[in-house]
């Protein structure tokens, strides 16, 4: 039996010990993310379901889960309910807030142009729930209970990109000058970072980790690793999102948008509608340099081969960014010559070797 069987087995074990659950439980994988984790959908003896957490003790900590679940749920927004946790042997029962993420309904409106059949699945309304909710989080979120996204969380982040994207994908050994601009670039960033106003931040989400739900608003998932941090990094995994792309010019009005809302409430708003956009941009392009080592990682360390279809839109938001902040010309010449080209020809030789 293998160790993943062997999991699955103690699972079925620890449901059938639980009130209201048959003694074989049928259980289904649900889904898995970029960690160790994985999600199975199990079904009751009442025929209702619910979501098992698998987080492998030795790998994985529940603690964390559990401890941003109360502070999100605190905020009044939509997060699984926690029916039973077993933190000895990692395992949590979840509520199922179903299948369907918000990036399916964001490429349905998308491919119509927006000509959908109710008015609750355009763009406008989905993203409309998603910023409410991360208005609630932004406002009423304990800061005080998380650890901080500090320099040290932020430079850790970006050196994923010369190790995992530049060295190990692209197969460029890093020289001087890469090494000197790349470090010029990331300064630049963590004092723009750490000049934002402190937020609960959530750290991933986008349209992959918001769920459709029937009731109670969008579903939010995969926050164990929340940290008090820039305002604007939300902002920027939602609406500059690796899975999907808009047009710059929404992608502005609805930050326009949510910055009218924030400041009516009493928010940190920033001095104007320029000042959030930096703040937006800035952080975002923090985001994007660790997401290309991110994904490249998954690749070559744990062999999870789908990530790397995201990089060109990751590559292109990293670009884009860069280009609108002068301080970093030679860090937006840099990209454009050592992290584009090879891109192509890399993912190939990953397709052919999987």
């Amino acid at each position: 039996m293998t160790a993943r069987d062997a999991r699955l087995e103690l699972i079925s074990q620890w449901l059938a010990g639980l009130p209201g659950w048959p003694a074989s439980p049928r259980i289904e994988p649900a889904s898995a993310d970029a960690s160790f984790r994985r999600y199975f959908r199990a079904w009751r003896a009442d025929g209702g379901t619910r979501v098992v957490m698998d987080a492998p003790p030795d790998l994985e900590d529940t603690a964390p889960y559990l401890k941003v679940t109360r502070l999100l749920a605190d905020c009044g927004v939509h997060v699984p309910a926690v029916d039973a946790a077993d933190a000895a042997r990692g395992f949590l029962l979840l509520e199922d807030l179903g299948s369907l993420p918000l990036l399916a309904r964001l490429r349905a409106s998308q491919a119509t142009g927006g000509h959908v059949r109710h008015a609750a699945d355009t763009a406008d309304a989905l993203y409309g729930d998603a910023l409410g909710a991360l208005l609630r989080i932004q406002r009423l979120g304990r800061c005080d209970a998380l650890a901080p996204y500090d320099t040290a969380v932020l430079q850790r982040e970006m050196r994923l990109l010369p190790e995992w994207y530049l060295a190990r994908h692209l197969g460029l050994e890093p020289t001087a000058e890469d090494r000197e601009v790349f470090a010029a670039a990331e300064a630049f960033l963590v004092r723009e970072a750490l000049a934002q106003p402190v937020v609960l931040v959530h750290r991933d989400y986008h349209s992959r980790n918001l769920m459709v739900t029937r009731e109670r608003g969008v579903g939010i998932i995969d926050f164990q690793d929340a940290l008090a941090g820039p305002l604007g990094y939300d902002l920027a995994s939602l609406l500059k999102d690796c899975y999907i792309a808009w047009p710059r010019a929404r992608v502005t009005g609805w930050l326009r948008d949510y910055r009218a809302r924030l400041a009516a409430e009493g928010g940190p708003a920033g001095a104007g509608d320029d000042e959030f956009l930096r703040w937006f941009d800035a952080i975002g392009l923090q985001r994007h340099i660790k997401v290309l080592g991110v994904f490249a990682r998954l690749w070559h360390r744990d062999g999870k081969i789908g990530y790397l279809d995201d990089l060109p839109l990751t590559l292109a938001y990293v670009l884009d960014a860069a280009a609108r902040f002068p301080e970093l010309a030679p860090f937006h010449a840099w990209a454009r010559r050592r992290l584009a080209p090879g891109l192509a020809l890399a993912n190939a030789r990953a397709r052919a070797a999987a």
